[in-house]
């Protein structure tokens, strides 16, 4: 598939068959959102892949709104920022981001994009805390790591559209 085609084909995904994500291919993935420009060449974004059901079940709950579907992915990828080797790490997560994605789309997978930097995880109790403290004591995330989002990975459901 050429790029414009992948341009042209991407879309959110949020409902996926159970059919597992073949390692290969999220290595793959990876091995290309580490080819993402980042500012000063710094590669200051980071990644996590999540494929164990129990996990993804508990990051969907990670927000009130938004993130349920996430326990119905196969796998995730959380992308995160080391905010020690780049003030802009907000930015060069994005673009990893943005990679991510349009990698699954070349390898015919479905993805979404769920946003987590600066979420609260209740819309109605800010007591609740973020989302990003929330996957940061889920996951063991450390200190210096920003967490931008988490993009949800698939095969599409075509007969759930």
């Amino acid at each position: 598939m050429d790029f414009l085609e992948v341009i042209e084909k991407r879309h959110s995904v949020r409902r996926f068959t159970d059919e597992p994500v073949d390692r290969e291919l999220l290595d793959a993935i990876i091995g290309i959102a580490q080819t993402a420009p980042s500012s000063k060449n710094c590669h200051s974004s980071a990644f996590m892949v999540i494929e164990d059901k129990d996990t993804l079940l508990a990051v969907s709950e990670m927000r009130d709104r938004g993130s349920a579907f996430l326990k119905g992915a196969p796998a995730a990828i959380v992308v995160m920022g080391d905010r020690s080797r780049s003030d802009i790490w907000v930015e060069n997560a994005s673009i990893s981001a943005t990679f991510i994605q349009l990698a699954a789309t070349a390898l015919d997978l479905g993805s979404c994009w769920v946003h987590v930097r600066d979420r609260q995880r209740s819309s109605a109790d800010p007591s609740k805390g973020t989302a990003e403290d929330y996957l940061r004591g889920l996951l063991g995330i450390r200190e210096e790591y920003g967490v931008l989002c988490v993009i949800a990975l698939g095969h599409e459901d075509a007969a759930a559209l």
